[in-house]
């Protein structure tokens, strides 16, 4: 009996959600109100038996996510779609199946919902990358899909007390990372605070609770003040004959908590915790308002904000200003129309507002664009990166509020990140143009390409069809696009270097072997490399060089096995070749030297730890994924290579012709006294040596200087001259190539 009852319960109380939802949605036709019955009914079939951890049925919980899509007046589609949110998850059944009943569209936007499914992945934080760059294509595709998980996450946050306290700091330190900013960027403001407040009630609760009460007792005490302050400001406006709506607003907890950790202030020292909003009939009126309110209140200096002319990056439009109020009390006025409200509030969900509400279309259009350029890069983004982790990292970096507006050299208003540079604006402007910067005007003036922007900086982007990304930008710029672009460059550059590499490596291989080059790519050797690439396991030949060249594959192996294969299809080695090969010392991996020319790549370093320079005596090493290494043949850490992992280390000579400086570290004990670091530069400088890095300690018992110098030399030859020079130095006692 006591099982029936709750079961009745449960049935009552789910009945009576969703005629509270079908209470929202009555601005839906009535075949869209029937499509929503119909997902309810299977969404409820699909749910029955589940419950939440609160002990209600599961079905509250779509019920409540689809109420709060009706608040944005979502479509047909987006409803059923919140219905079916978590079927496809928890329920076992296919995407197909919500195609044949309520079309692909819901059924792609249930799909952008849902987590992907266990991966083979290392680790849970690239699972939720993974599961993130899923979600925000498919936003990228069709917003609705972020405003229904926007809404899942409200109500999952709202219920987050009745979930195990153990999944509270992850749950909620994940919405305050990435689905309130998310919100924020997105223009959905209402939402937005709402995720802070609530993770930063579980992320901090005894703050929370103290600052509740704070809170509730500075309304006590304000309560006449704002009163008094409705009144004054009625007052003003009926004098002027002007038609507005005056509210009262009031901070967050969580703004509150984060404006006393930041000016490392208490929660007396705060003064702006209520303000007013006045909402005005048209834009013009805003600043009438604001004329009508420095009339009866004095400003404070350099608080006033005229985001109406320069709209924030998602879109929000007001008027901000300070006054010293009743009581000289200071209080925040935002200024706005109705239609910026909706926007303000509701941001790219403004759309559904406008069109359920009959606006005009402009309006309409200016709720749908808000965030639009963000979204559209969520897709460039993707395409210049594979890994789920590096795509996040990516979005991420836009993800926060503050920026700068800065302006083209058409008077067009643009909004970055605050901190980002002339690098950052030209990829935001185009991708080429990013490529192509090669220095820039701000303000009319010469500047660096690391400069930051100011706000109200104009920003001319001076090009050249000879320049290219360079990988030094990535320590200085700041948005997720310019980045992404920087490095897919890098990859496409070190691909490129990696083939040429391979190649190389690969035809030196096959000569000692007895064949002069690797098969052509025809029909005659199609079955040769079918065979090769199913052996090192690659799907092209291109892929396969590559691998070559960064150290994944060794050549010598490939090229016995393609050997093989060209005795097996009739193409006999050459004798000519074979006999030099022995002649050069009759093994394969030694057999022929490789030349360096000093040209680095990422398929070809020096290494770090020995500095070669032309003359040494060199040997080569193929790192794992790192490409060749070109090491000094006494290092030690060569050497150990060498006994450790033969089969990757080959003989090298430089070229003839190396025609670069290359950097090499010199310790120099010298006698401390005056002047002794100016007579030794002097001597590089008249030796041609550049000096790179210079590191001077100095011990106080001996007197002695120790000095280490890193030096710009071209050869051998040219560091014994640079070396010789400062010997002759009297204040040196000893020099040594470090």
């Amino acid at each position: 009996m006591v099982v029936a009852a709750k079961k009745a319960a449960s049935i009552s109380a789910s009945e009576a959600s969703f005629a509270s939802l079908l209470a929202k949605t009555q601005y839906l036709d009535a075949p869209s109100l029937d499509l929503v019955r119909q997902a309810y009914r299977w969404a409820d079939e699909l749910h029955l038996g589940q419950m939440r951890h609160s002990g209600d049925p599961y079905i509250t919980h779509p019920l409540a996510v689809t109420a709060l899509c009706a608040d944005w007046r979502l479509d047909a589609q987006a409803l059923c779609a919140a219905l079916l949110h978590d079927a496809l998850e928890d329920c076992g059944i296919a995407k197909g199946d919500i195609v044949l009943r309520f079309g692909s569209t819901v059924a792609d936007l249930v799909d952008g919902l849902t987590k992907l499914e266990k991966l083979p992945v290392t680790t849970r934080e690239e699972n939720q990358s993974e599961s993130f760059r899923k979600m925000l294509l498919a936003m990228a595709t069709d917003v609705r899909v972020i405003l229904i998980k926007l809404a899942d996450r409200t109500h999952n946050m709202r219920t987050l007390g009745d979930t195990p306290p153990i999944k509270w700091a992850r749950i909620a330190g994940e919405t305050q990372e990435i689905y309130a900013p998310i919100a924020h960027r997105l223009g959905l403001n209402q939402t937005y605070r709402e995720l802070q407040d609530l993770s930063f009630k579980y992320l901090k609760p005894w703050r929370y609770e103290t600052l509740t009460r704070a809170t509730a007792k500075a309304r006590a005490r304000a309560r006449d003040l704002i009163q008094r302050g409705q009144k004054e400001l009625e007052a003003a406006f009926a004098a002027t004959k002007m038609a507005v709506t005056i509210s009262g607003r009031e901070k967050t907890l969580f703004s509150i908590y984060k404006k006393m950790r930041a000016k490392h202030v208490n929660f007396s020292d705060i003064n702006d915790l209520f303000g007013f909003r006045v909402i005005v009939n048209s834009q013009s009126e805003c600043y009438t308002a604001l004329g009508v309110l420095h009339h009866l209140y004095k400003p404070v200096p350099g608080r006033f904000k005229d985001h109406i002319a320069i709209p924030k990056a998602n879109g929000y439009q007001s008027l901000h200003t300070t006054l010293i109020g009743p009581s000289a009390v200071t209080v925040e006025f935002q200024i706005r129309t109705e239609p910026m409200h909706w926007i303000a509030e509701s941001g790219v969900a403004a759309h559904w507002l406008y069109k359920a509400k009959g606006n005009d279309l402009a309006a309409s259009n200016a709720g749908h664009n808000i965030g639009a350029q963000w979204l559209e890069s969520l897709l460039d983004i993707q395409n210049e990166t594979v890994d789920a982790s590096e795509f996040w990292d990516h979005v991420r970096v836009d993800l926060f509020p503050d920026a700068v507006y800065v302006f083209t050299p058409k008077n067009r208003i643009m909004a970055l990140p605050r901190g980002a540079t002339v690098v950052d604006f030209a990829y935001a402007v185009h991708s080429t143009i990013g490529d192509r910067c090669m220095s820039a005007k701000i303000n009319g003036e010469l500047a660096p390409l690391r400069t930051e922007l100011k706000n109200g900086d104009r920003i001319e982007v001076i090009t050249a069809s000879v320049s290219q990304p360079n990988p030094a930008w990535l320590s200085f710029v700041r948005t997720g696009r310019a980045r992404s672009k920087i490095r897919q460059y890098m990859k496409t550059q070190a691909q490129s270097h990696s083939l040429v590499m391979g190649e190389r490596l690969l035809v030196q291989a096959l000569r000692t072997e007895g064949y002069a080059a690797i098969p052509a790519q025809d029909a005659a050797s199609k079955a040769i490399w079918d065979k090769a690439l199913r052996f090192t396991g690659n799907k092209t030949l291109d892929e396969l060089l590559a691998d070559l060249g960064l150290g994944k594959r060794i050549a010598t192996v490939v090229a016995k096995r393609l050997a093989r294969l060209l005795a097996e299809h009739g193409q006999a080695p050459d004798p000519l070749l074979l006999s030099s090969a022995l002649m050069l010392g009759g093994d394969a991996s030694t057999a022929h030297q490789f030349i360096i020319d000093g040209s680095e790549s990422a398929s070809m370093t020096m290494a770090a730890c020995c500095h070669p320079i032309p003359g040494d005596e060199i040997v080569g090493y193929l790192g794992h994924g790192e490409g060749l290494i070109v090491h000094r043949s006494e290092c030690s850490a060569a050497l150990k290579l060498i006994r450790k992992d033969a089969d990757r280390v080959m003989p090298a000579v430089w070229a003839d012709d190396v025609s670069r400086t290359f950097i090499v570290p010199i310790q120099i004990n010298a006698a401390d006294g005056q002047g002794v670091l100016a007579q030794i530069t002097s001597n590089l400088a008249a030796a041609d040596a550049n000096i790179v890095h210079v590191d001077m300690a100095q011990e106080p018992t001996t007197g002695i200087a120790d000095l280490r110098l890193r030096i710009a030399v071209r050869d051998a030859s040219h560091l014994a001259q640079v070396l010789a020079r400062l010997a002759r130095v009297k204040a040196v006692l000893k020099i040594v190539r470090a």
